[in-house]
């Protein structure tokens, strides 16, 4: 049983890990901007995603994969394949449905910390 948990937590921490090793040598490496490299790491996740390999990574790296932006692409990409079937305009809507949860949780949380805390300007 820990063996099998430590399995499970060992290969979310590597897979999530390599995530933000590419990620940091992105930076550190190349003059890609963070937006860049986040919007290439959620096209990395939408196009893993459509034609079918993202599912054999999600089953091995679990939270590794779908926690970090890649898994927010793939959750756009499922659903416009999901709304694809049905026709164009909910292939366009059901994208945004599939991550609506997530992206009002962001925004919710958010909204009350900037309610509860004062941001600081940064002194060089």
């Amino acid at each position: 049983m820990i063996l099998e948990l430590m399995g499970k937590y060992g290969r979310v921490f590597l897979c999530g890990g390599l995530v933000c090793l590419i990620g940091q040598l992105l930076i550190n490496k190349t003059k890609m901007t963070s937006a860049r490299i986040l919007v290439t790491f959620l096209l990395a996740g939408v196009i893993l995603e459509a034609v079918g390999v993202f599912e054999y990574i999600e089953e091995f790296a679990l939270a590794g994969a779908t926690i970090p932006i890649t898994g927010f692409g793939k959750s756009l990409a499922a659903g416009a394949i999901e709304g694809a079937r049905i026709g164009l305009f909910e292939a366009c809507t059901y994208g945004m449905r599939a991550v609506a949860g997530g992206l009002t949780a962001a925004i919710v949380f958010g909204f009350v910390f900037a309610l509860l805390f004062r941001s600081k300007s940064k002194t060089a």
